[in-house]
């Protein structure tokens, strides 16, 4: 039973875009938060934006005002929107869902990963 799959990975050059999805179950959708994570190699797993039951969103400093976490209720679908893409944003992208979204601690439920290279 899979309850987050991600998709739209890919090898994009340094200022491109890129957009994720995160096709979620029923009743992990409606968890209190899902959001994005990455974690390159060798790297903890860190928090990208995160979006609440309520619309509220957040962002991970390195990222603000270049990602946008969005979602479809009408698909159980979660987005990322990712411009002007650097190298330094290379790493498997997370999608979660849980409690708190912005640490990993809070997560309850993790995709599987979608690779993002950036050359």
């Amino acid at each position: 039973h899979v309850q987050l799959v991600e998709s739209g990975g890919d090898l994009v050059q340094a200022g491109g875009s890129l957009t994720l999805s995160c096709a979620a179950g029923r009743y992990t959708y409606k968890r209190n938060c899902m959001g994005w994570f990455r974690q390159a190699p060798g790297e903890g797993r860190e928090g990208v934006a995160a979006i609440n039951s309520d619309g509220t969103v957040s962002y991970a400093n390195s990222v603000r005002g270049r990602f946008t976490i969005s979602k479809d209720n009408a698909k159980n679908t979660l987005y990322l929107e990712m411009n002007s893409l650097k190298p330094e944003d290379t790493a498997m992208y997370y999608c979660a869902a849980g409690f708190v979204c912005t640490v990993k601690e809070g997560v309850a439920v993790w995709g599987q990963g979608t690779q993002v290279t950036v050359s």
